[in-house]
């Protein structure tokens, strides 16, 4: 996958816009951050993932999954994106995307899927 792909793919989800954080590529949901690219252009930061789950994600793919220690403390993980499997990015951010975008988007979005 590449940043276009996880911007292909979240643009199916309202309020979902490009934008920058910390100067990189990023996407944000009504202004909240969503998830962005790292510097490297190659590494997803996915927030609102917590501890426990990031350690087993790791553990699971370390391939994938991994984290610094700038981000030890965080409830996030990060993601090598041309090792990831569309489906991962797309629950991990779909989630993310639930907790942060406005409570009538995502009401409006599950009575659009029925």
């Amino acid at each position: 996958m590449t940043f276009d792909d996880v911007c292909a793919l979240a643009s199916a989800w309202p309020g979902v816009e490009r934008s920058t954080s910390y100067g990189t590529p990023a996407l944000k949901v009504k202004g909240k951050l969503l998830t962005r690219l790292r510097e490297d252009g190659e590494t997803l930061v996915v927030l609102g993932v917590g501890l426990d789950e990031r350690e087993m994600l790791i553990e699971a793919e370390p391939g994938v999954f991994h984290v610094t220690a700038h981000y030890r403390d965080w409830p996030i993980v990060l993601m090598h994106l041309a090792k990831a499997d569309p489906r991962a990015v797309e629950a991990l951010l779909l989630r993310r995307w639930r907790a942060v975008a406005p409570k009538r988007l995502v009401k409006a979005f599950d009575a659009a899927k029925g």
